[in-house]
């Protein structure tokens, strides 16, 4: 499991780390709260970037009483509900229910490209939301087996691209961390997201 990074609150971020957000929101899509979604299961996800002396991102390992993807990493989030006013809404929702984290302290910055899960066909609008300082994190025992906090250097360097075992994609994009092994939809989803950061020149 990767090191757990000790973030300190009012710690001053250098030059570097507060060019990352500035980054994401010239590079981002801007945060439509209702994108139009390939047809699909309507779902979203919340990237956690957590802003330190060496920025973070967080993941969940599911549980293995959830309904569907048992056991896999992934980012906190899940299936757009009938009372969810917009699928930003679902985000913050399910990321609260999952990790604890109140809806008020993300500085959401913009949206990635919407992505499928093959299996279970949902399509994830995935949103990245910027935390100041490490939160207060109460994960949700029936849903979240494990929280892993993963430093962006850590992924830079764990990511390869294997041949996929199926699907429409010939590849797939793998982050191996220690015990846990990033893939799939959630895999594709941080590609992108680290895409960004090298075309905007942060790595």
């Amino acid at each position: 499991m990767p090191r757990l990074l000790s973030l300190r609150p009012g710690h001053g971020y250098d030059a570097r780390v507060s060019g990352l957000a500035a980054i994401l929101r010239a590079e981002l899509d801007p945060p439509d709260p209702d994108p139009v979604l390939p047809e699909g299961n309507p779902a979203a996800v919340m990237i956690p970037l957590v802003l330190g002396e060496e920025p973070s991102v967080l993941f969940t390992r599911r549980s293995e009483l959830v309904r569907q993807h048992k056991g896999e990493i992934s980012f906190p989030g899940g299936s757009r509900h009938d009372d969810d006013a917009d699928l930003l809404s679902t985000a913050l929702r399910e990321t609260e229910e999952e990790l604890g984290i109140p809806a008020e302290r993300f500085e959401v910055l913009g949206g990635l490209p919407a992505t499928h899960t093959f299996v279970s066909g949902f399509v994830i609008a995935p949103y990245v939301g910027l935390l100041a300082d490490r939160p207060v994190l109460v994960p949700s025992p029936e849903e979240i087996a494990e929280v892993i906090e993963a430093p962006l250097s850590v992924l830079f360097e764990a990511e390869r691209e294997v041949p996929s075992p199926g699907g429409p994609h010939l590849t797939m994009f793998t982050y191996d961390l220690e015990e846990q092994t990033v893939w799939g939809a959630t895999g594709r989803i941080l590609h992108d997201l680290l895409g960004l950061l090298r075309k905007g020149g942060w790595r």
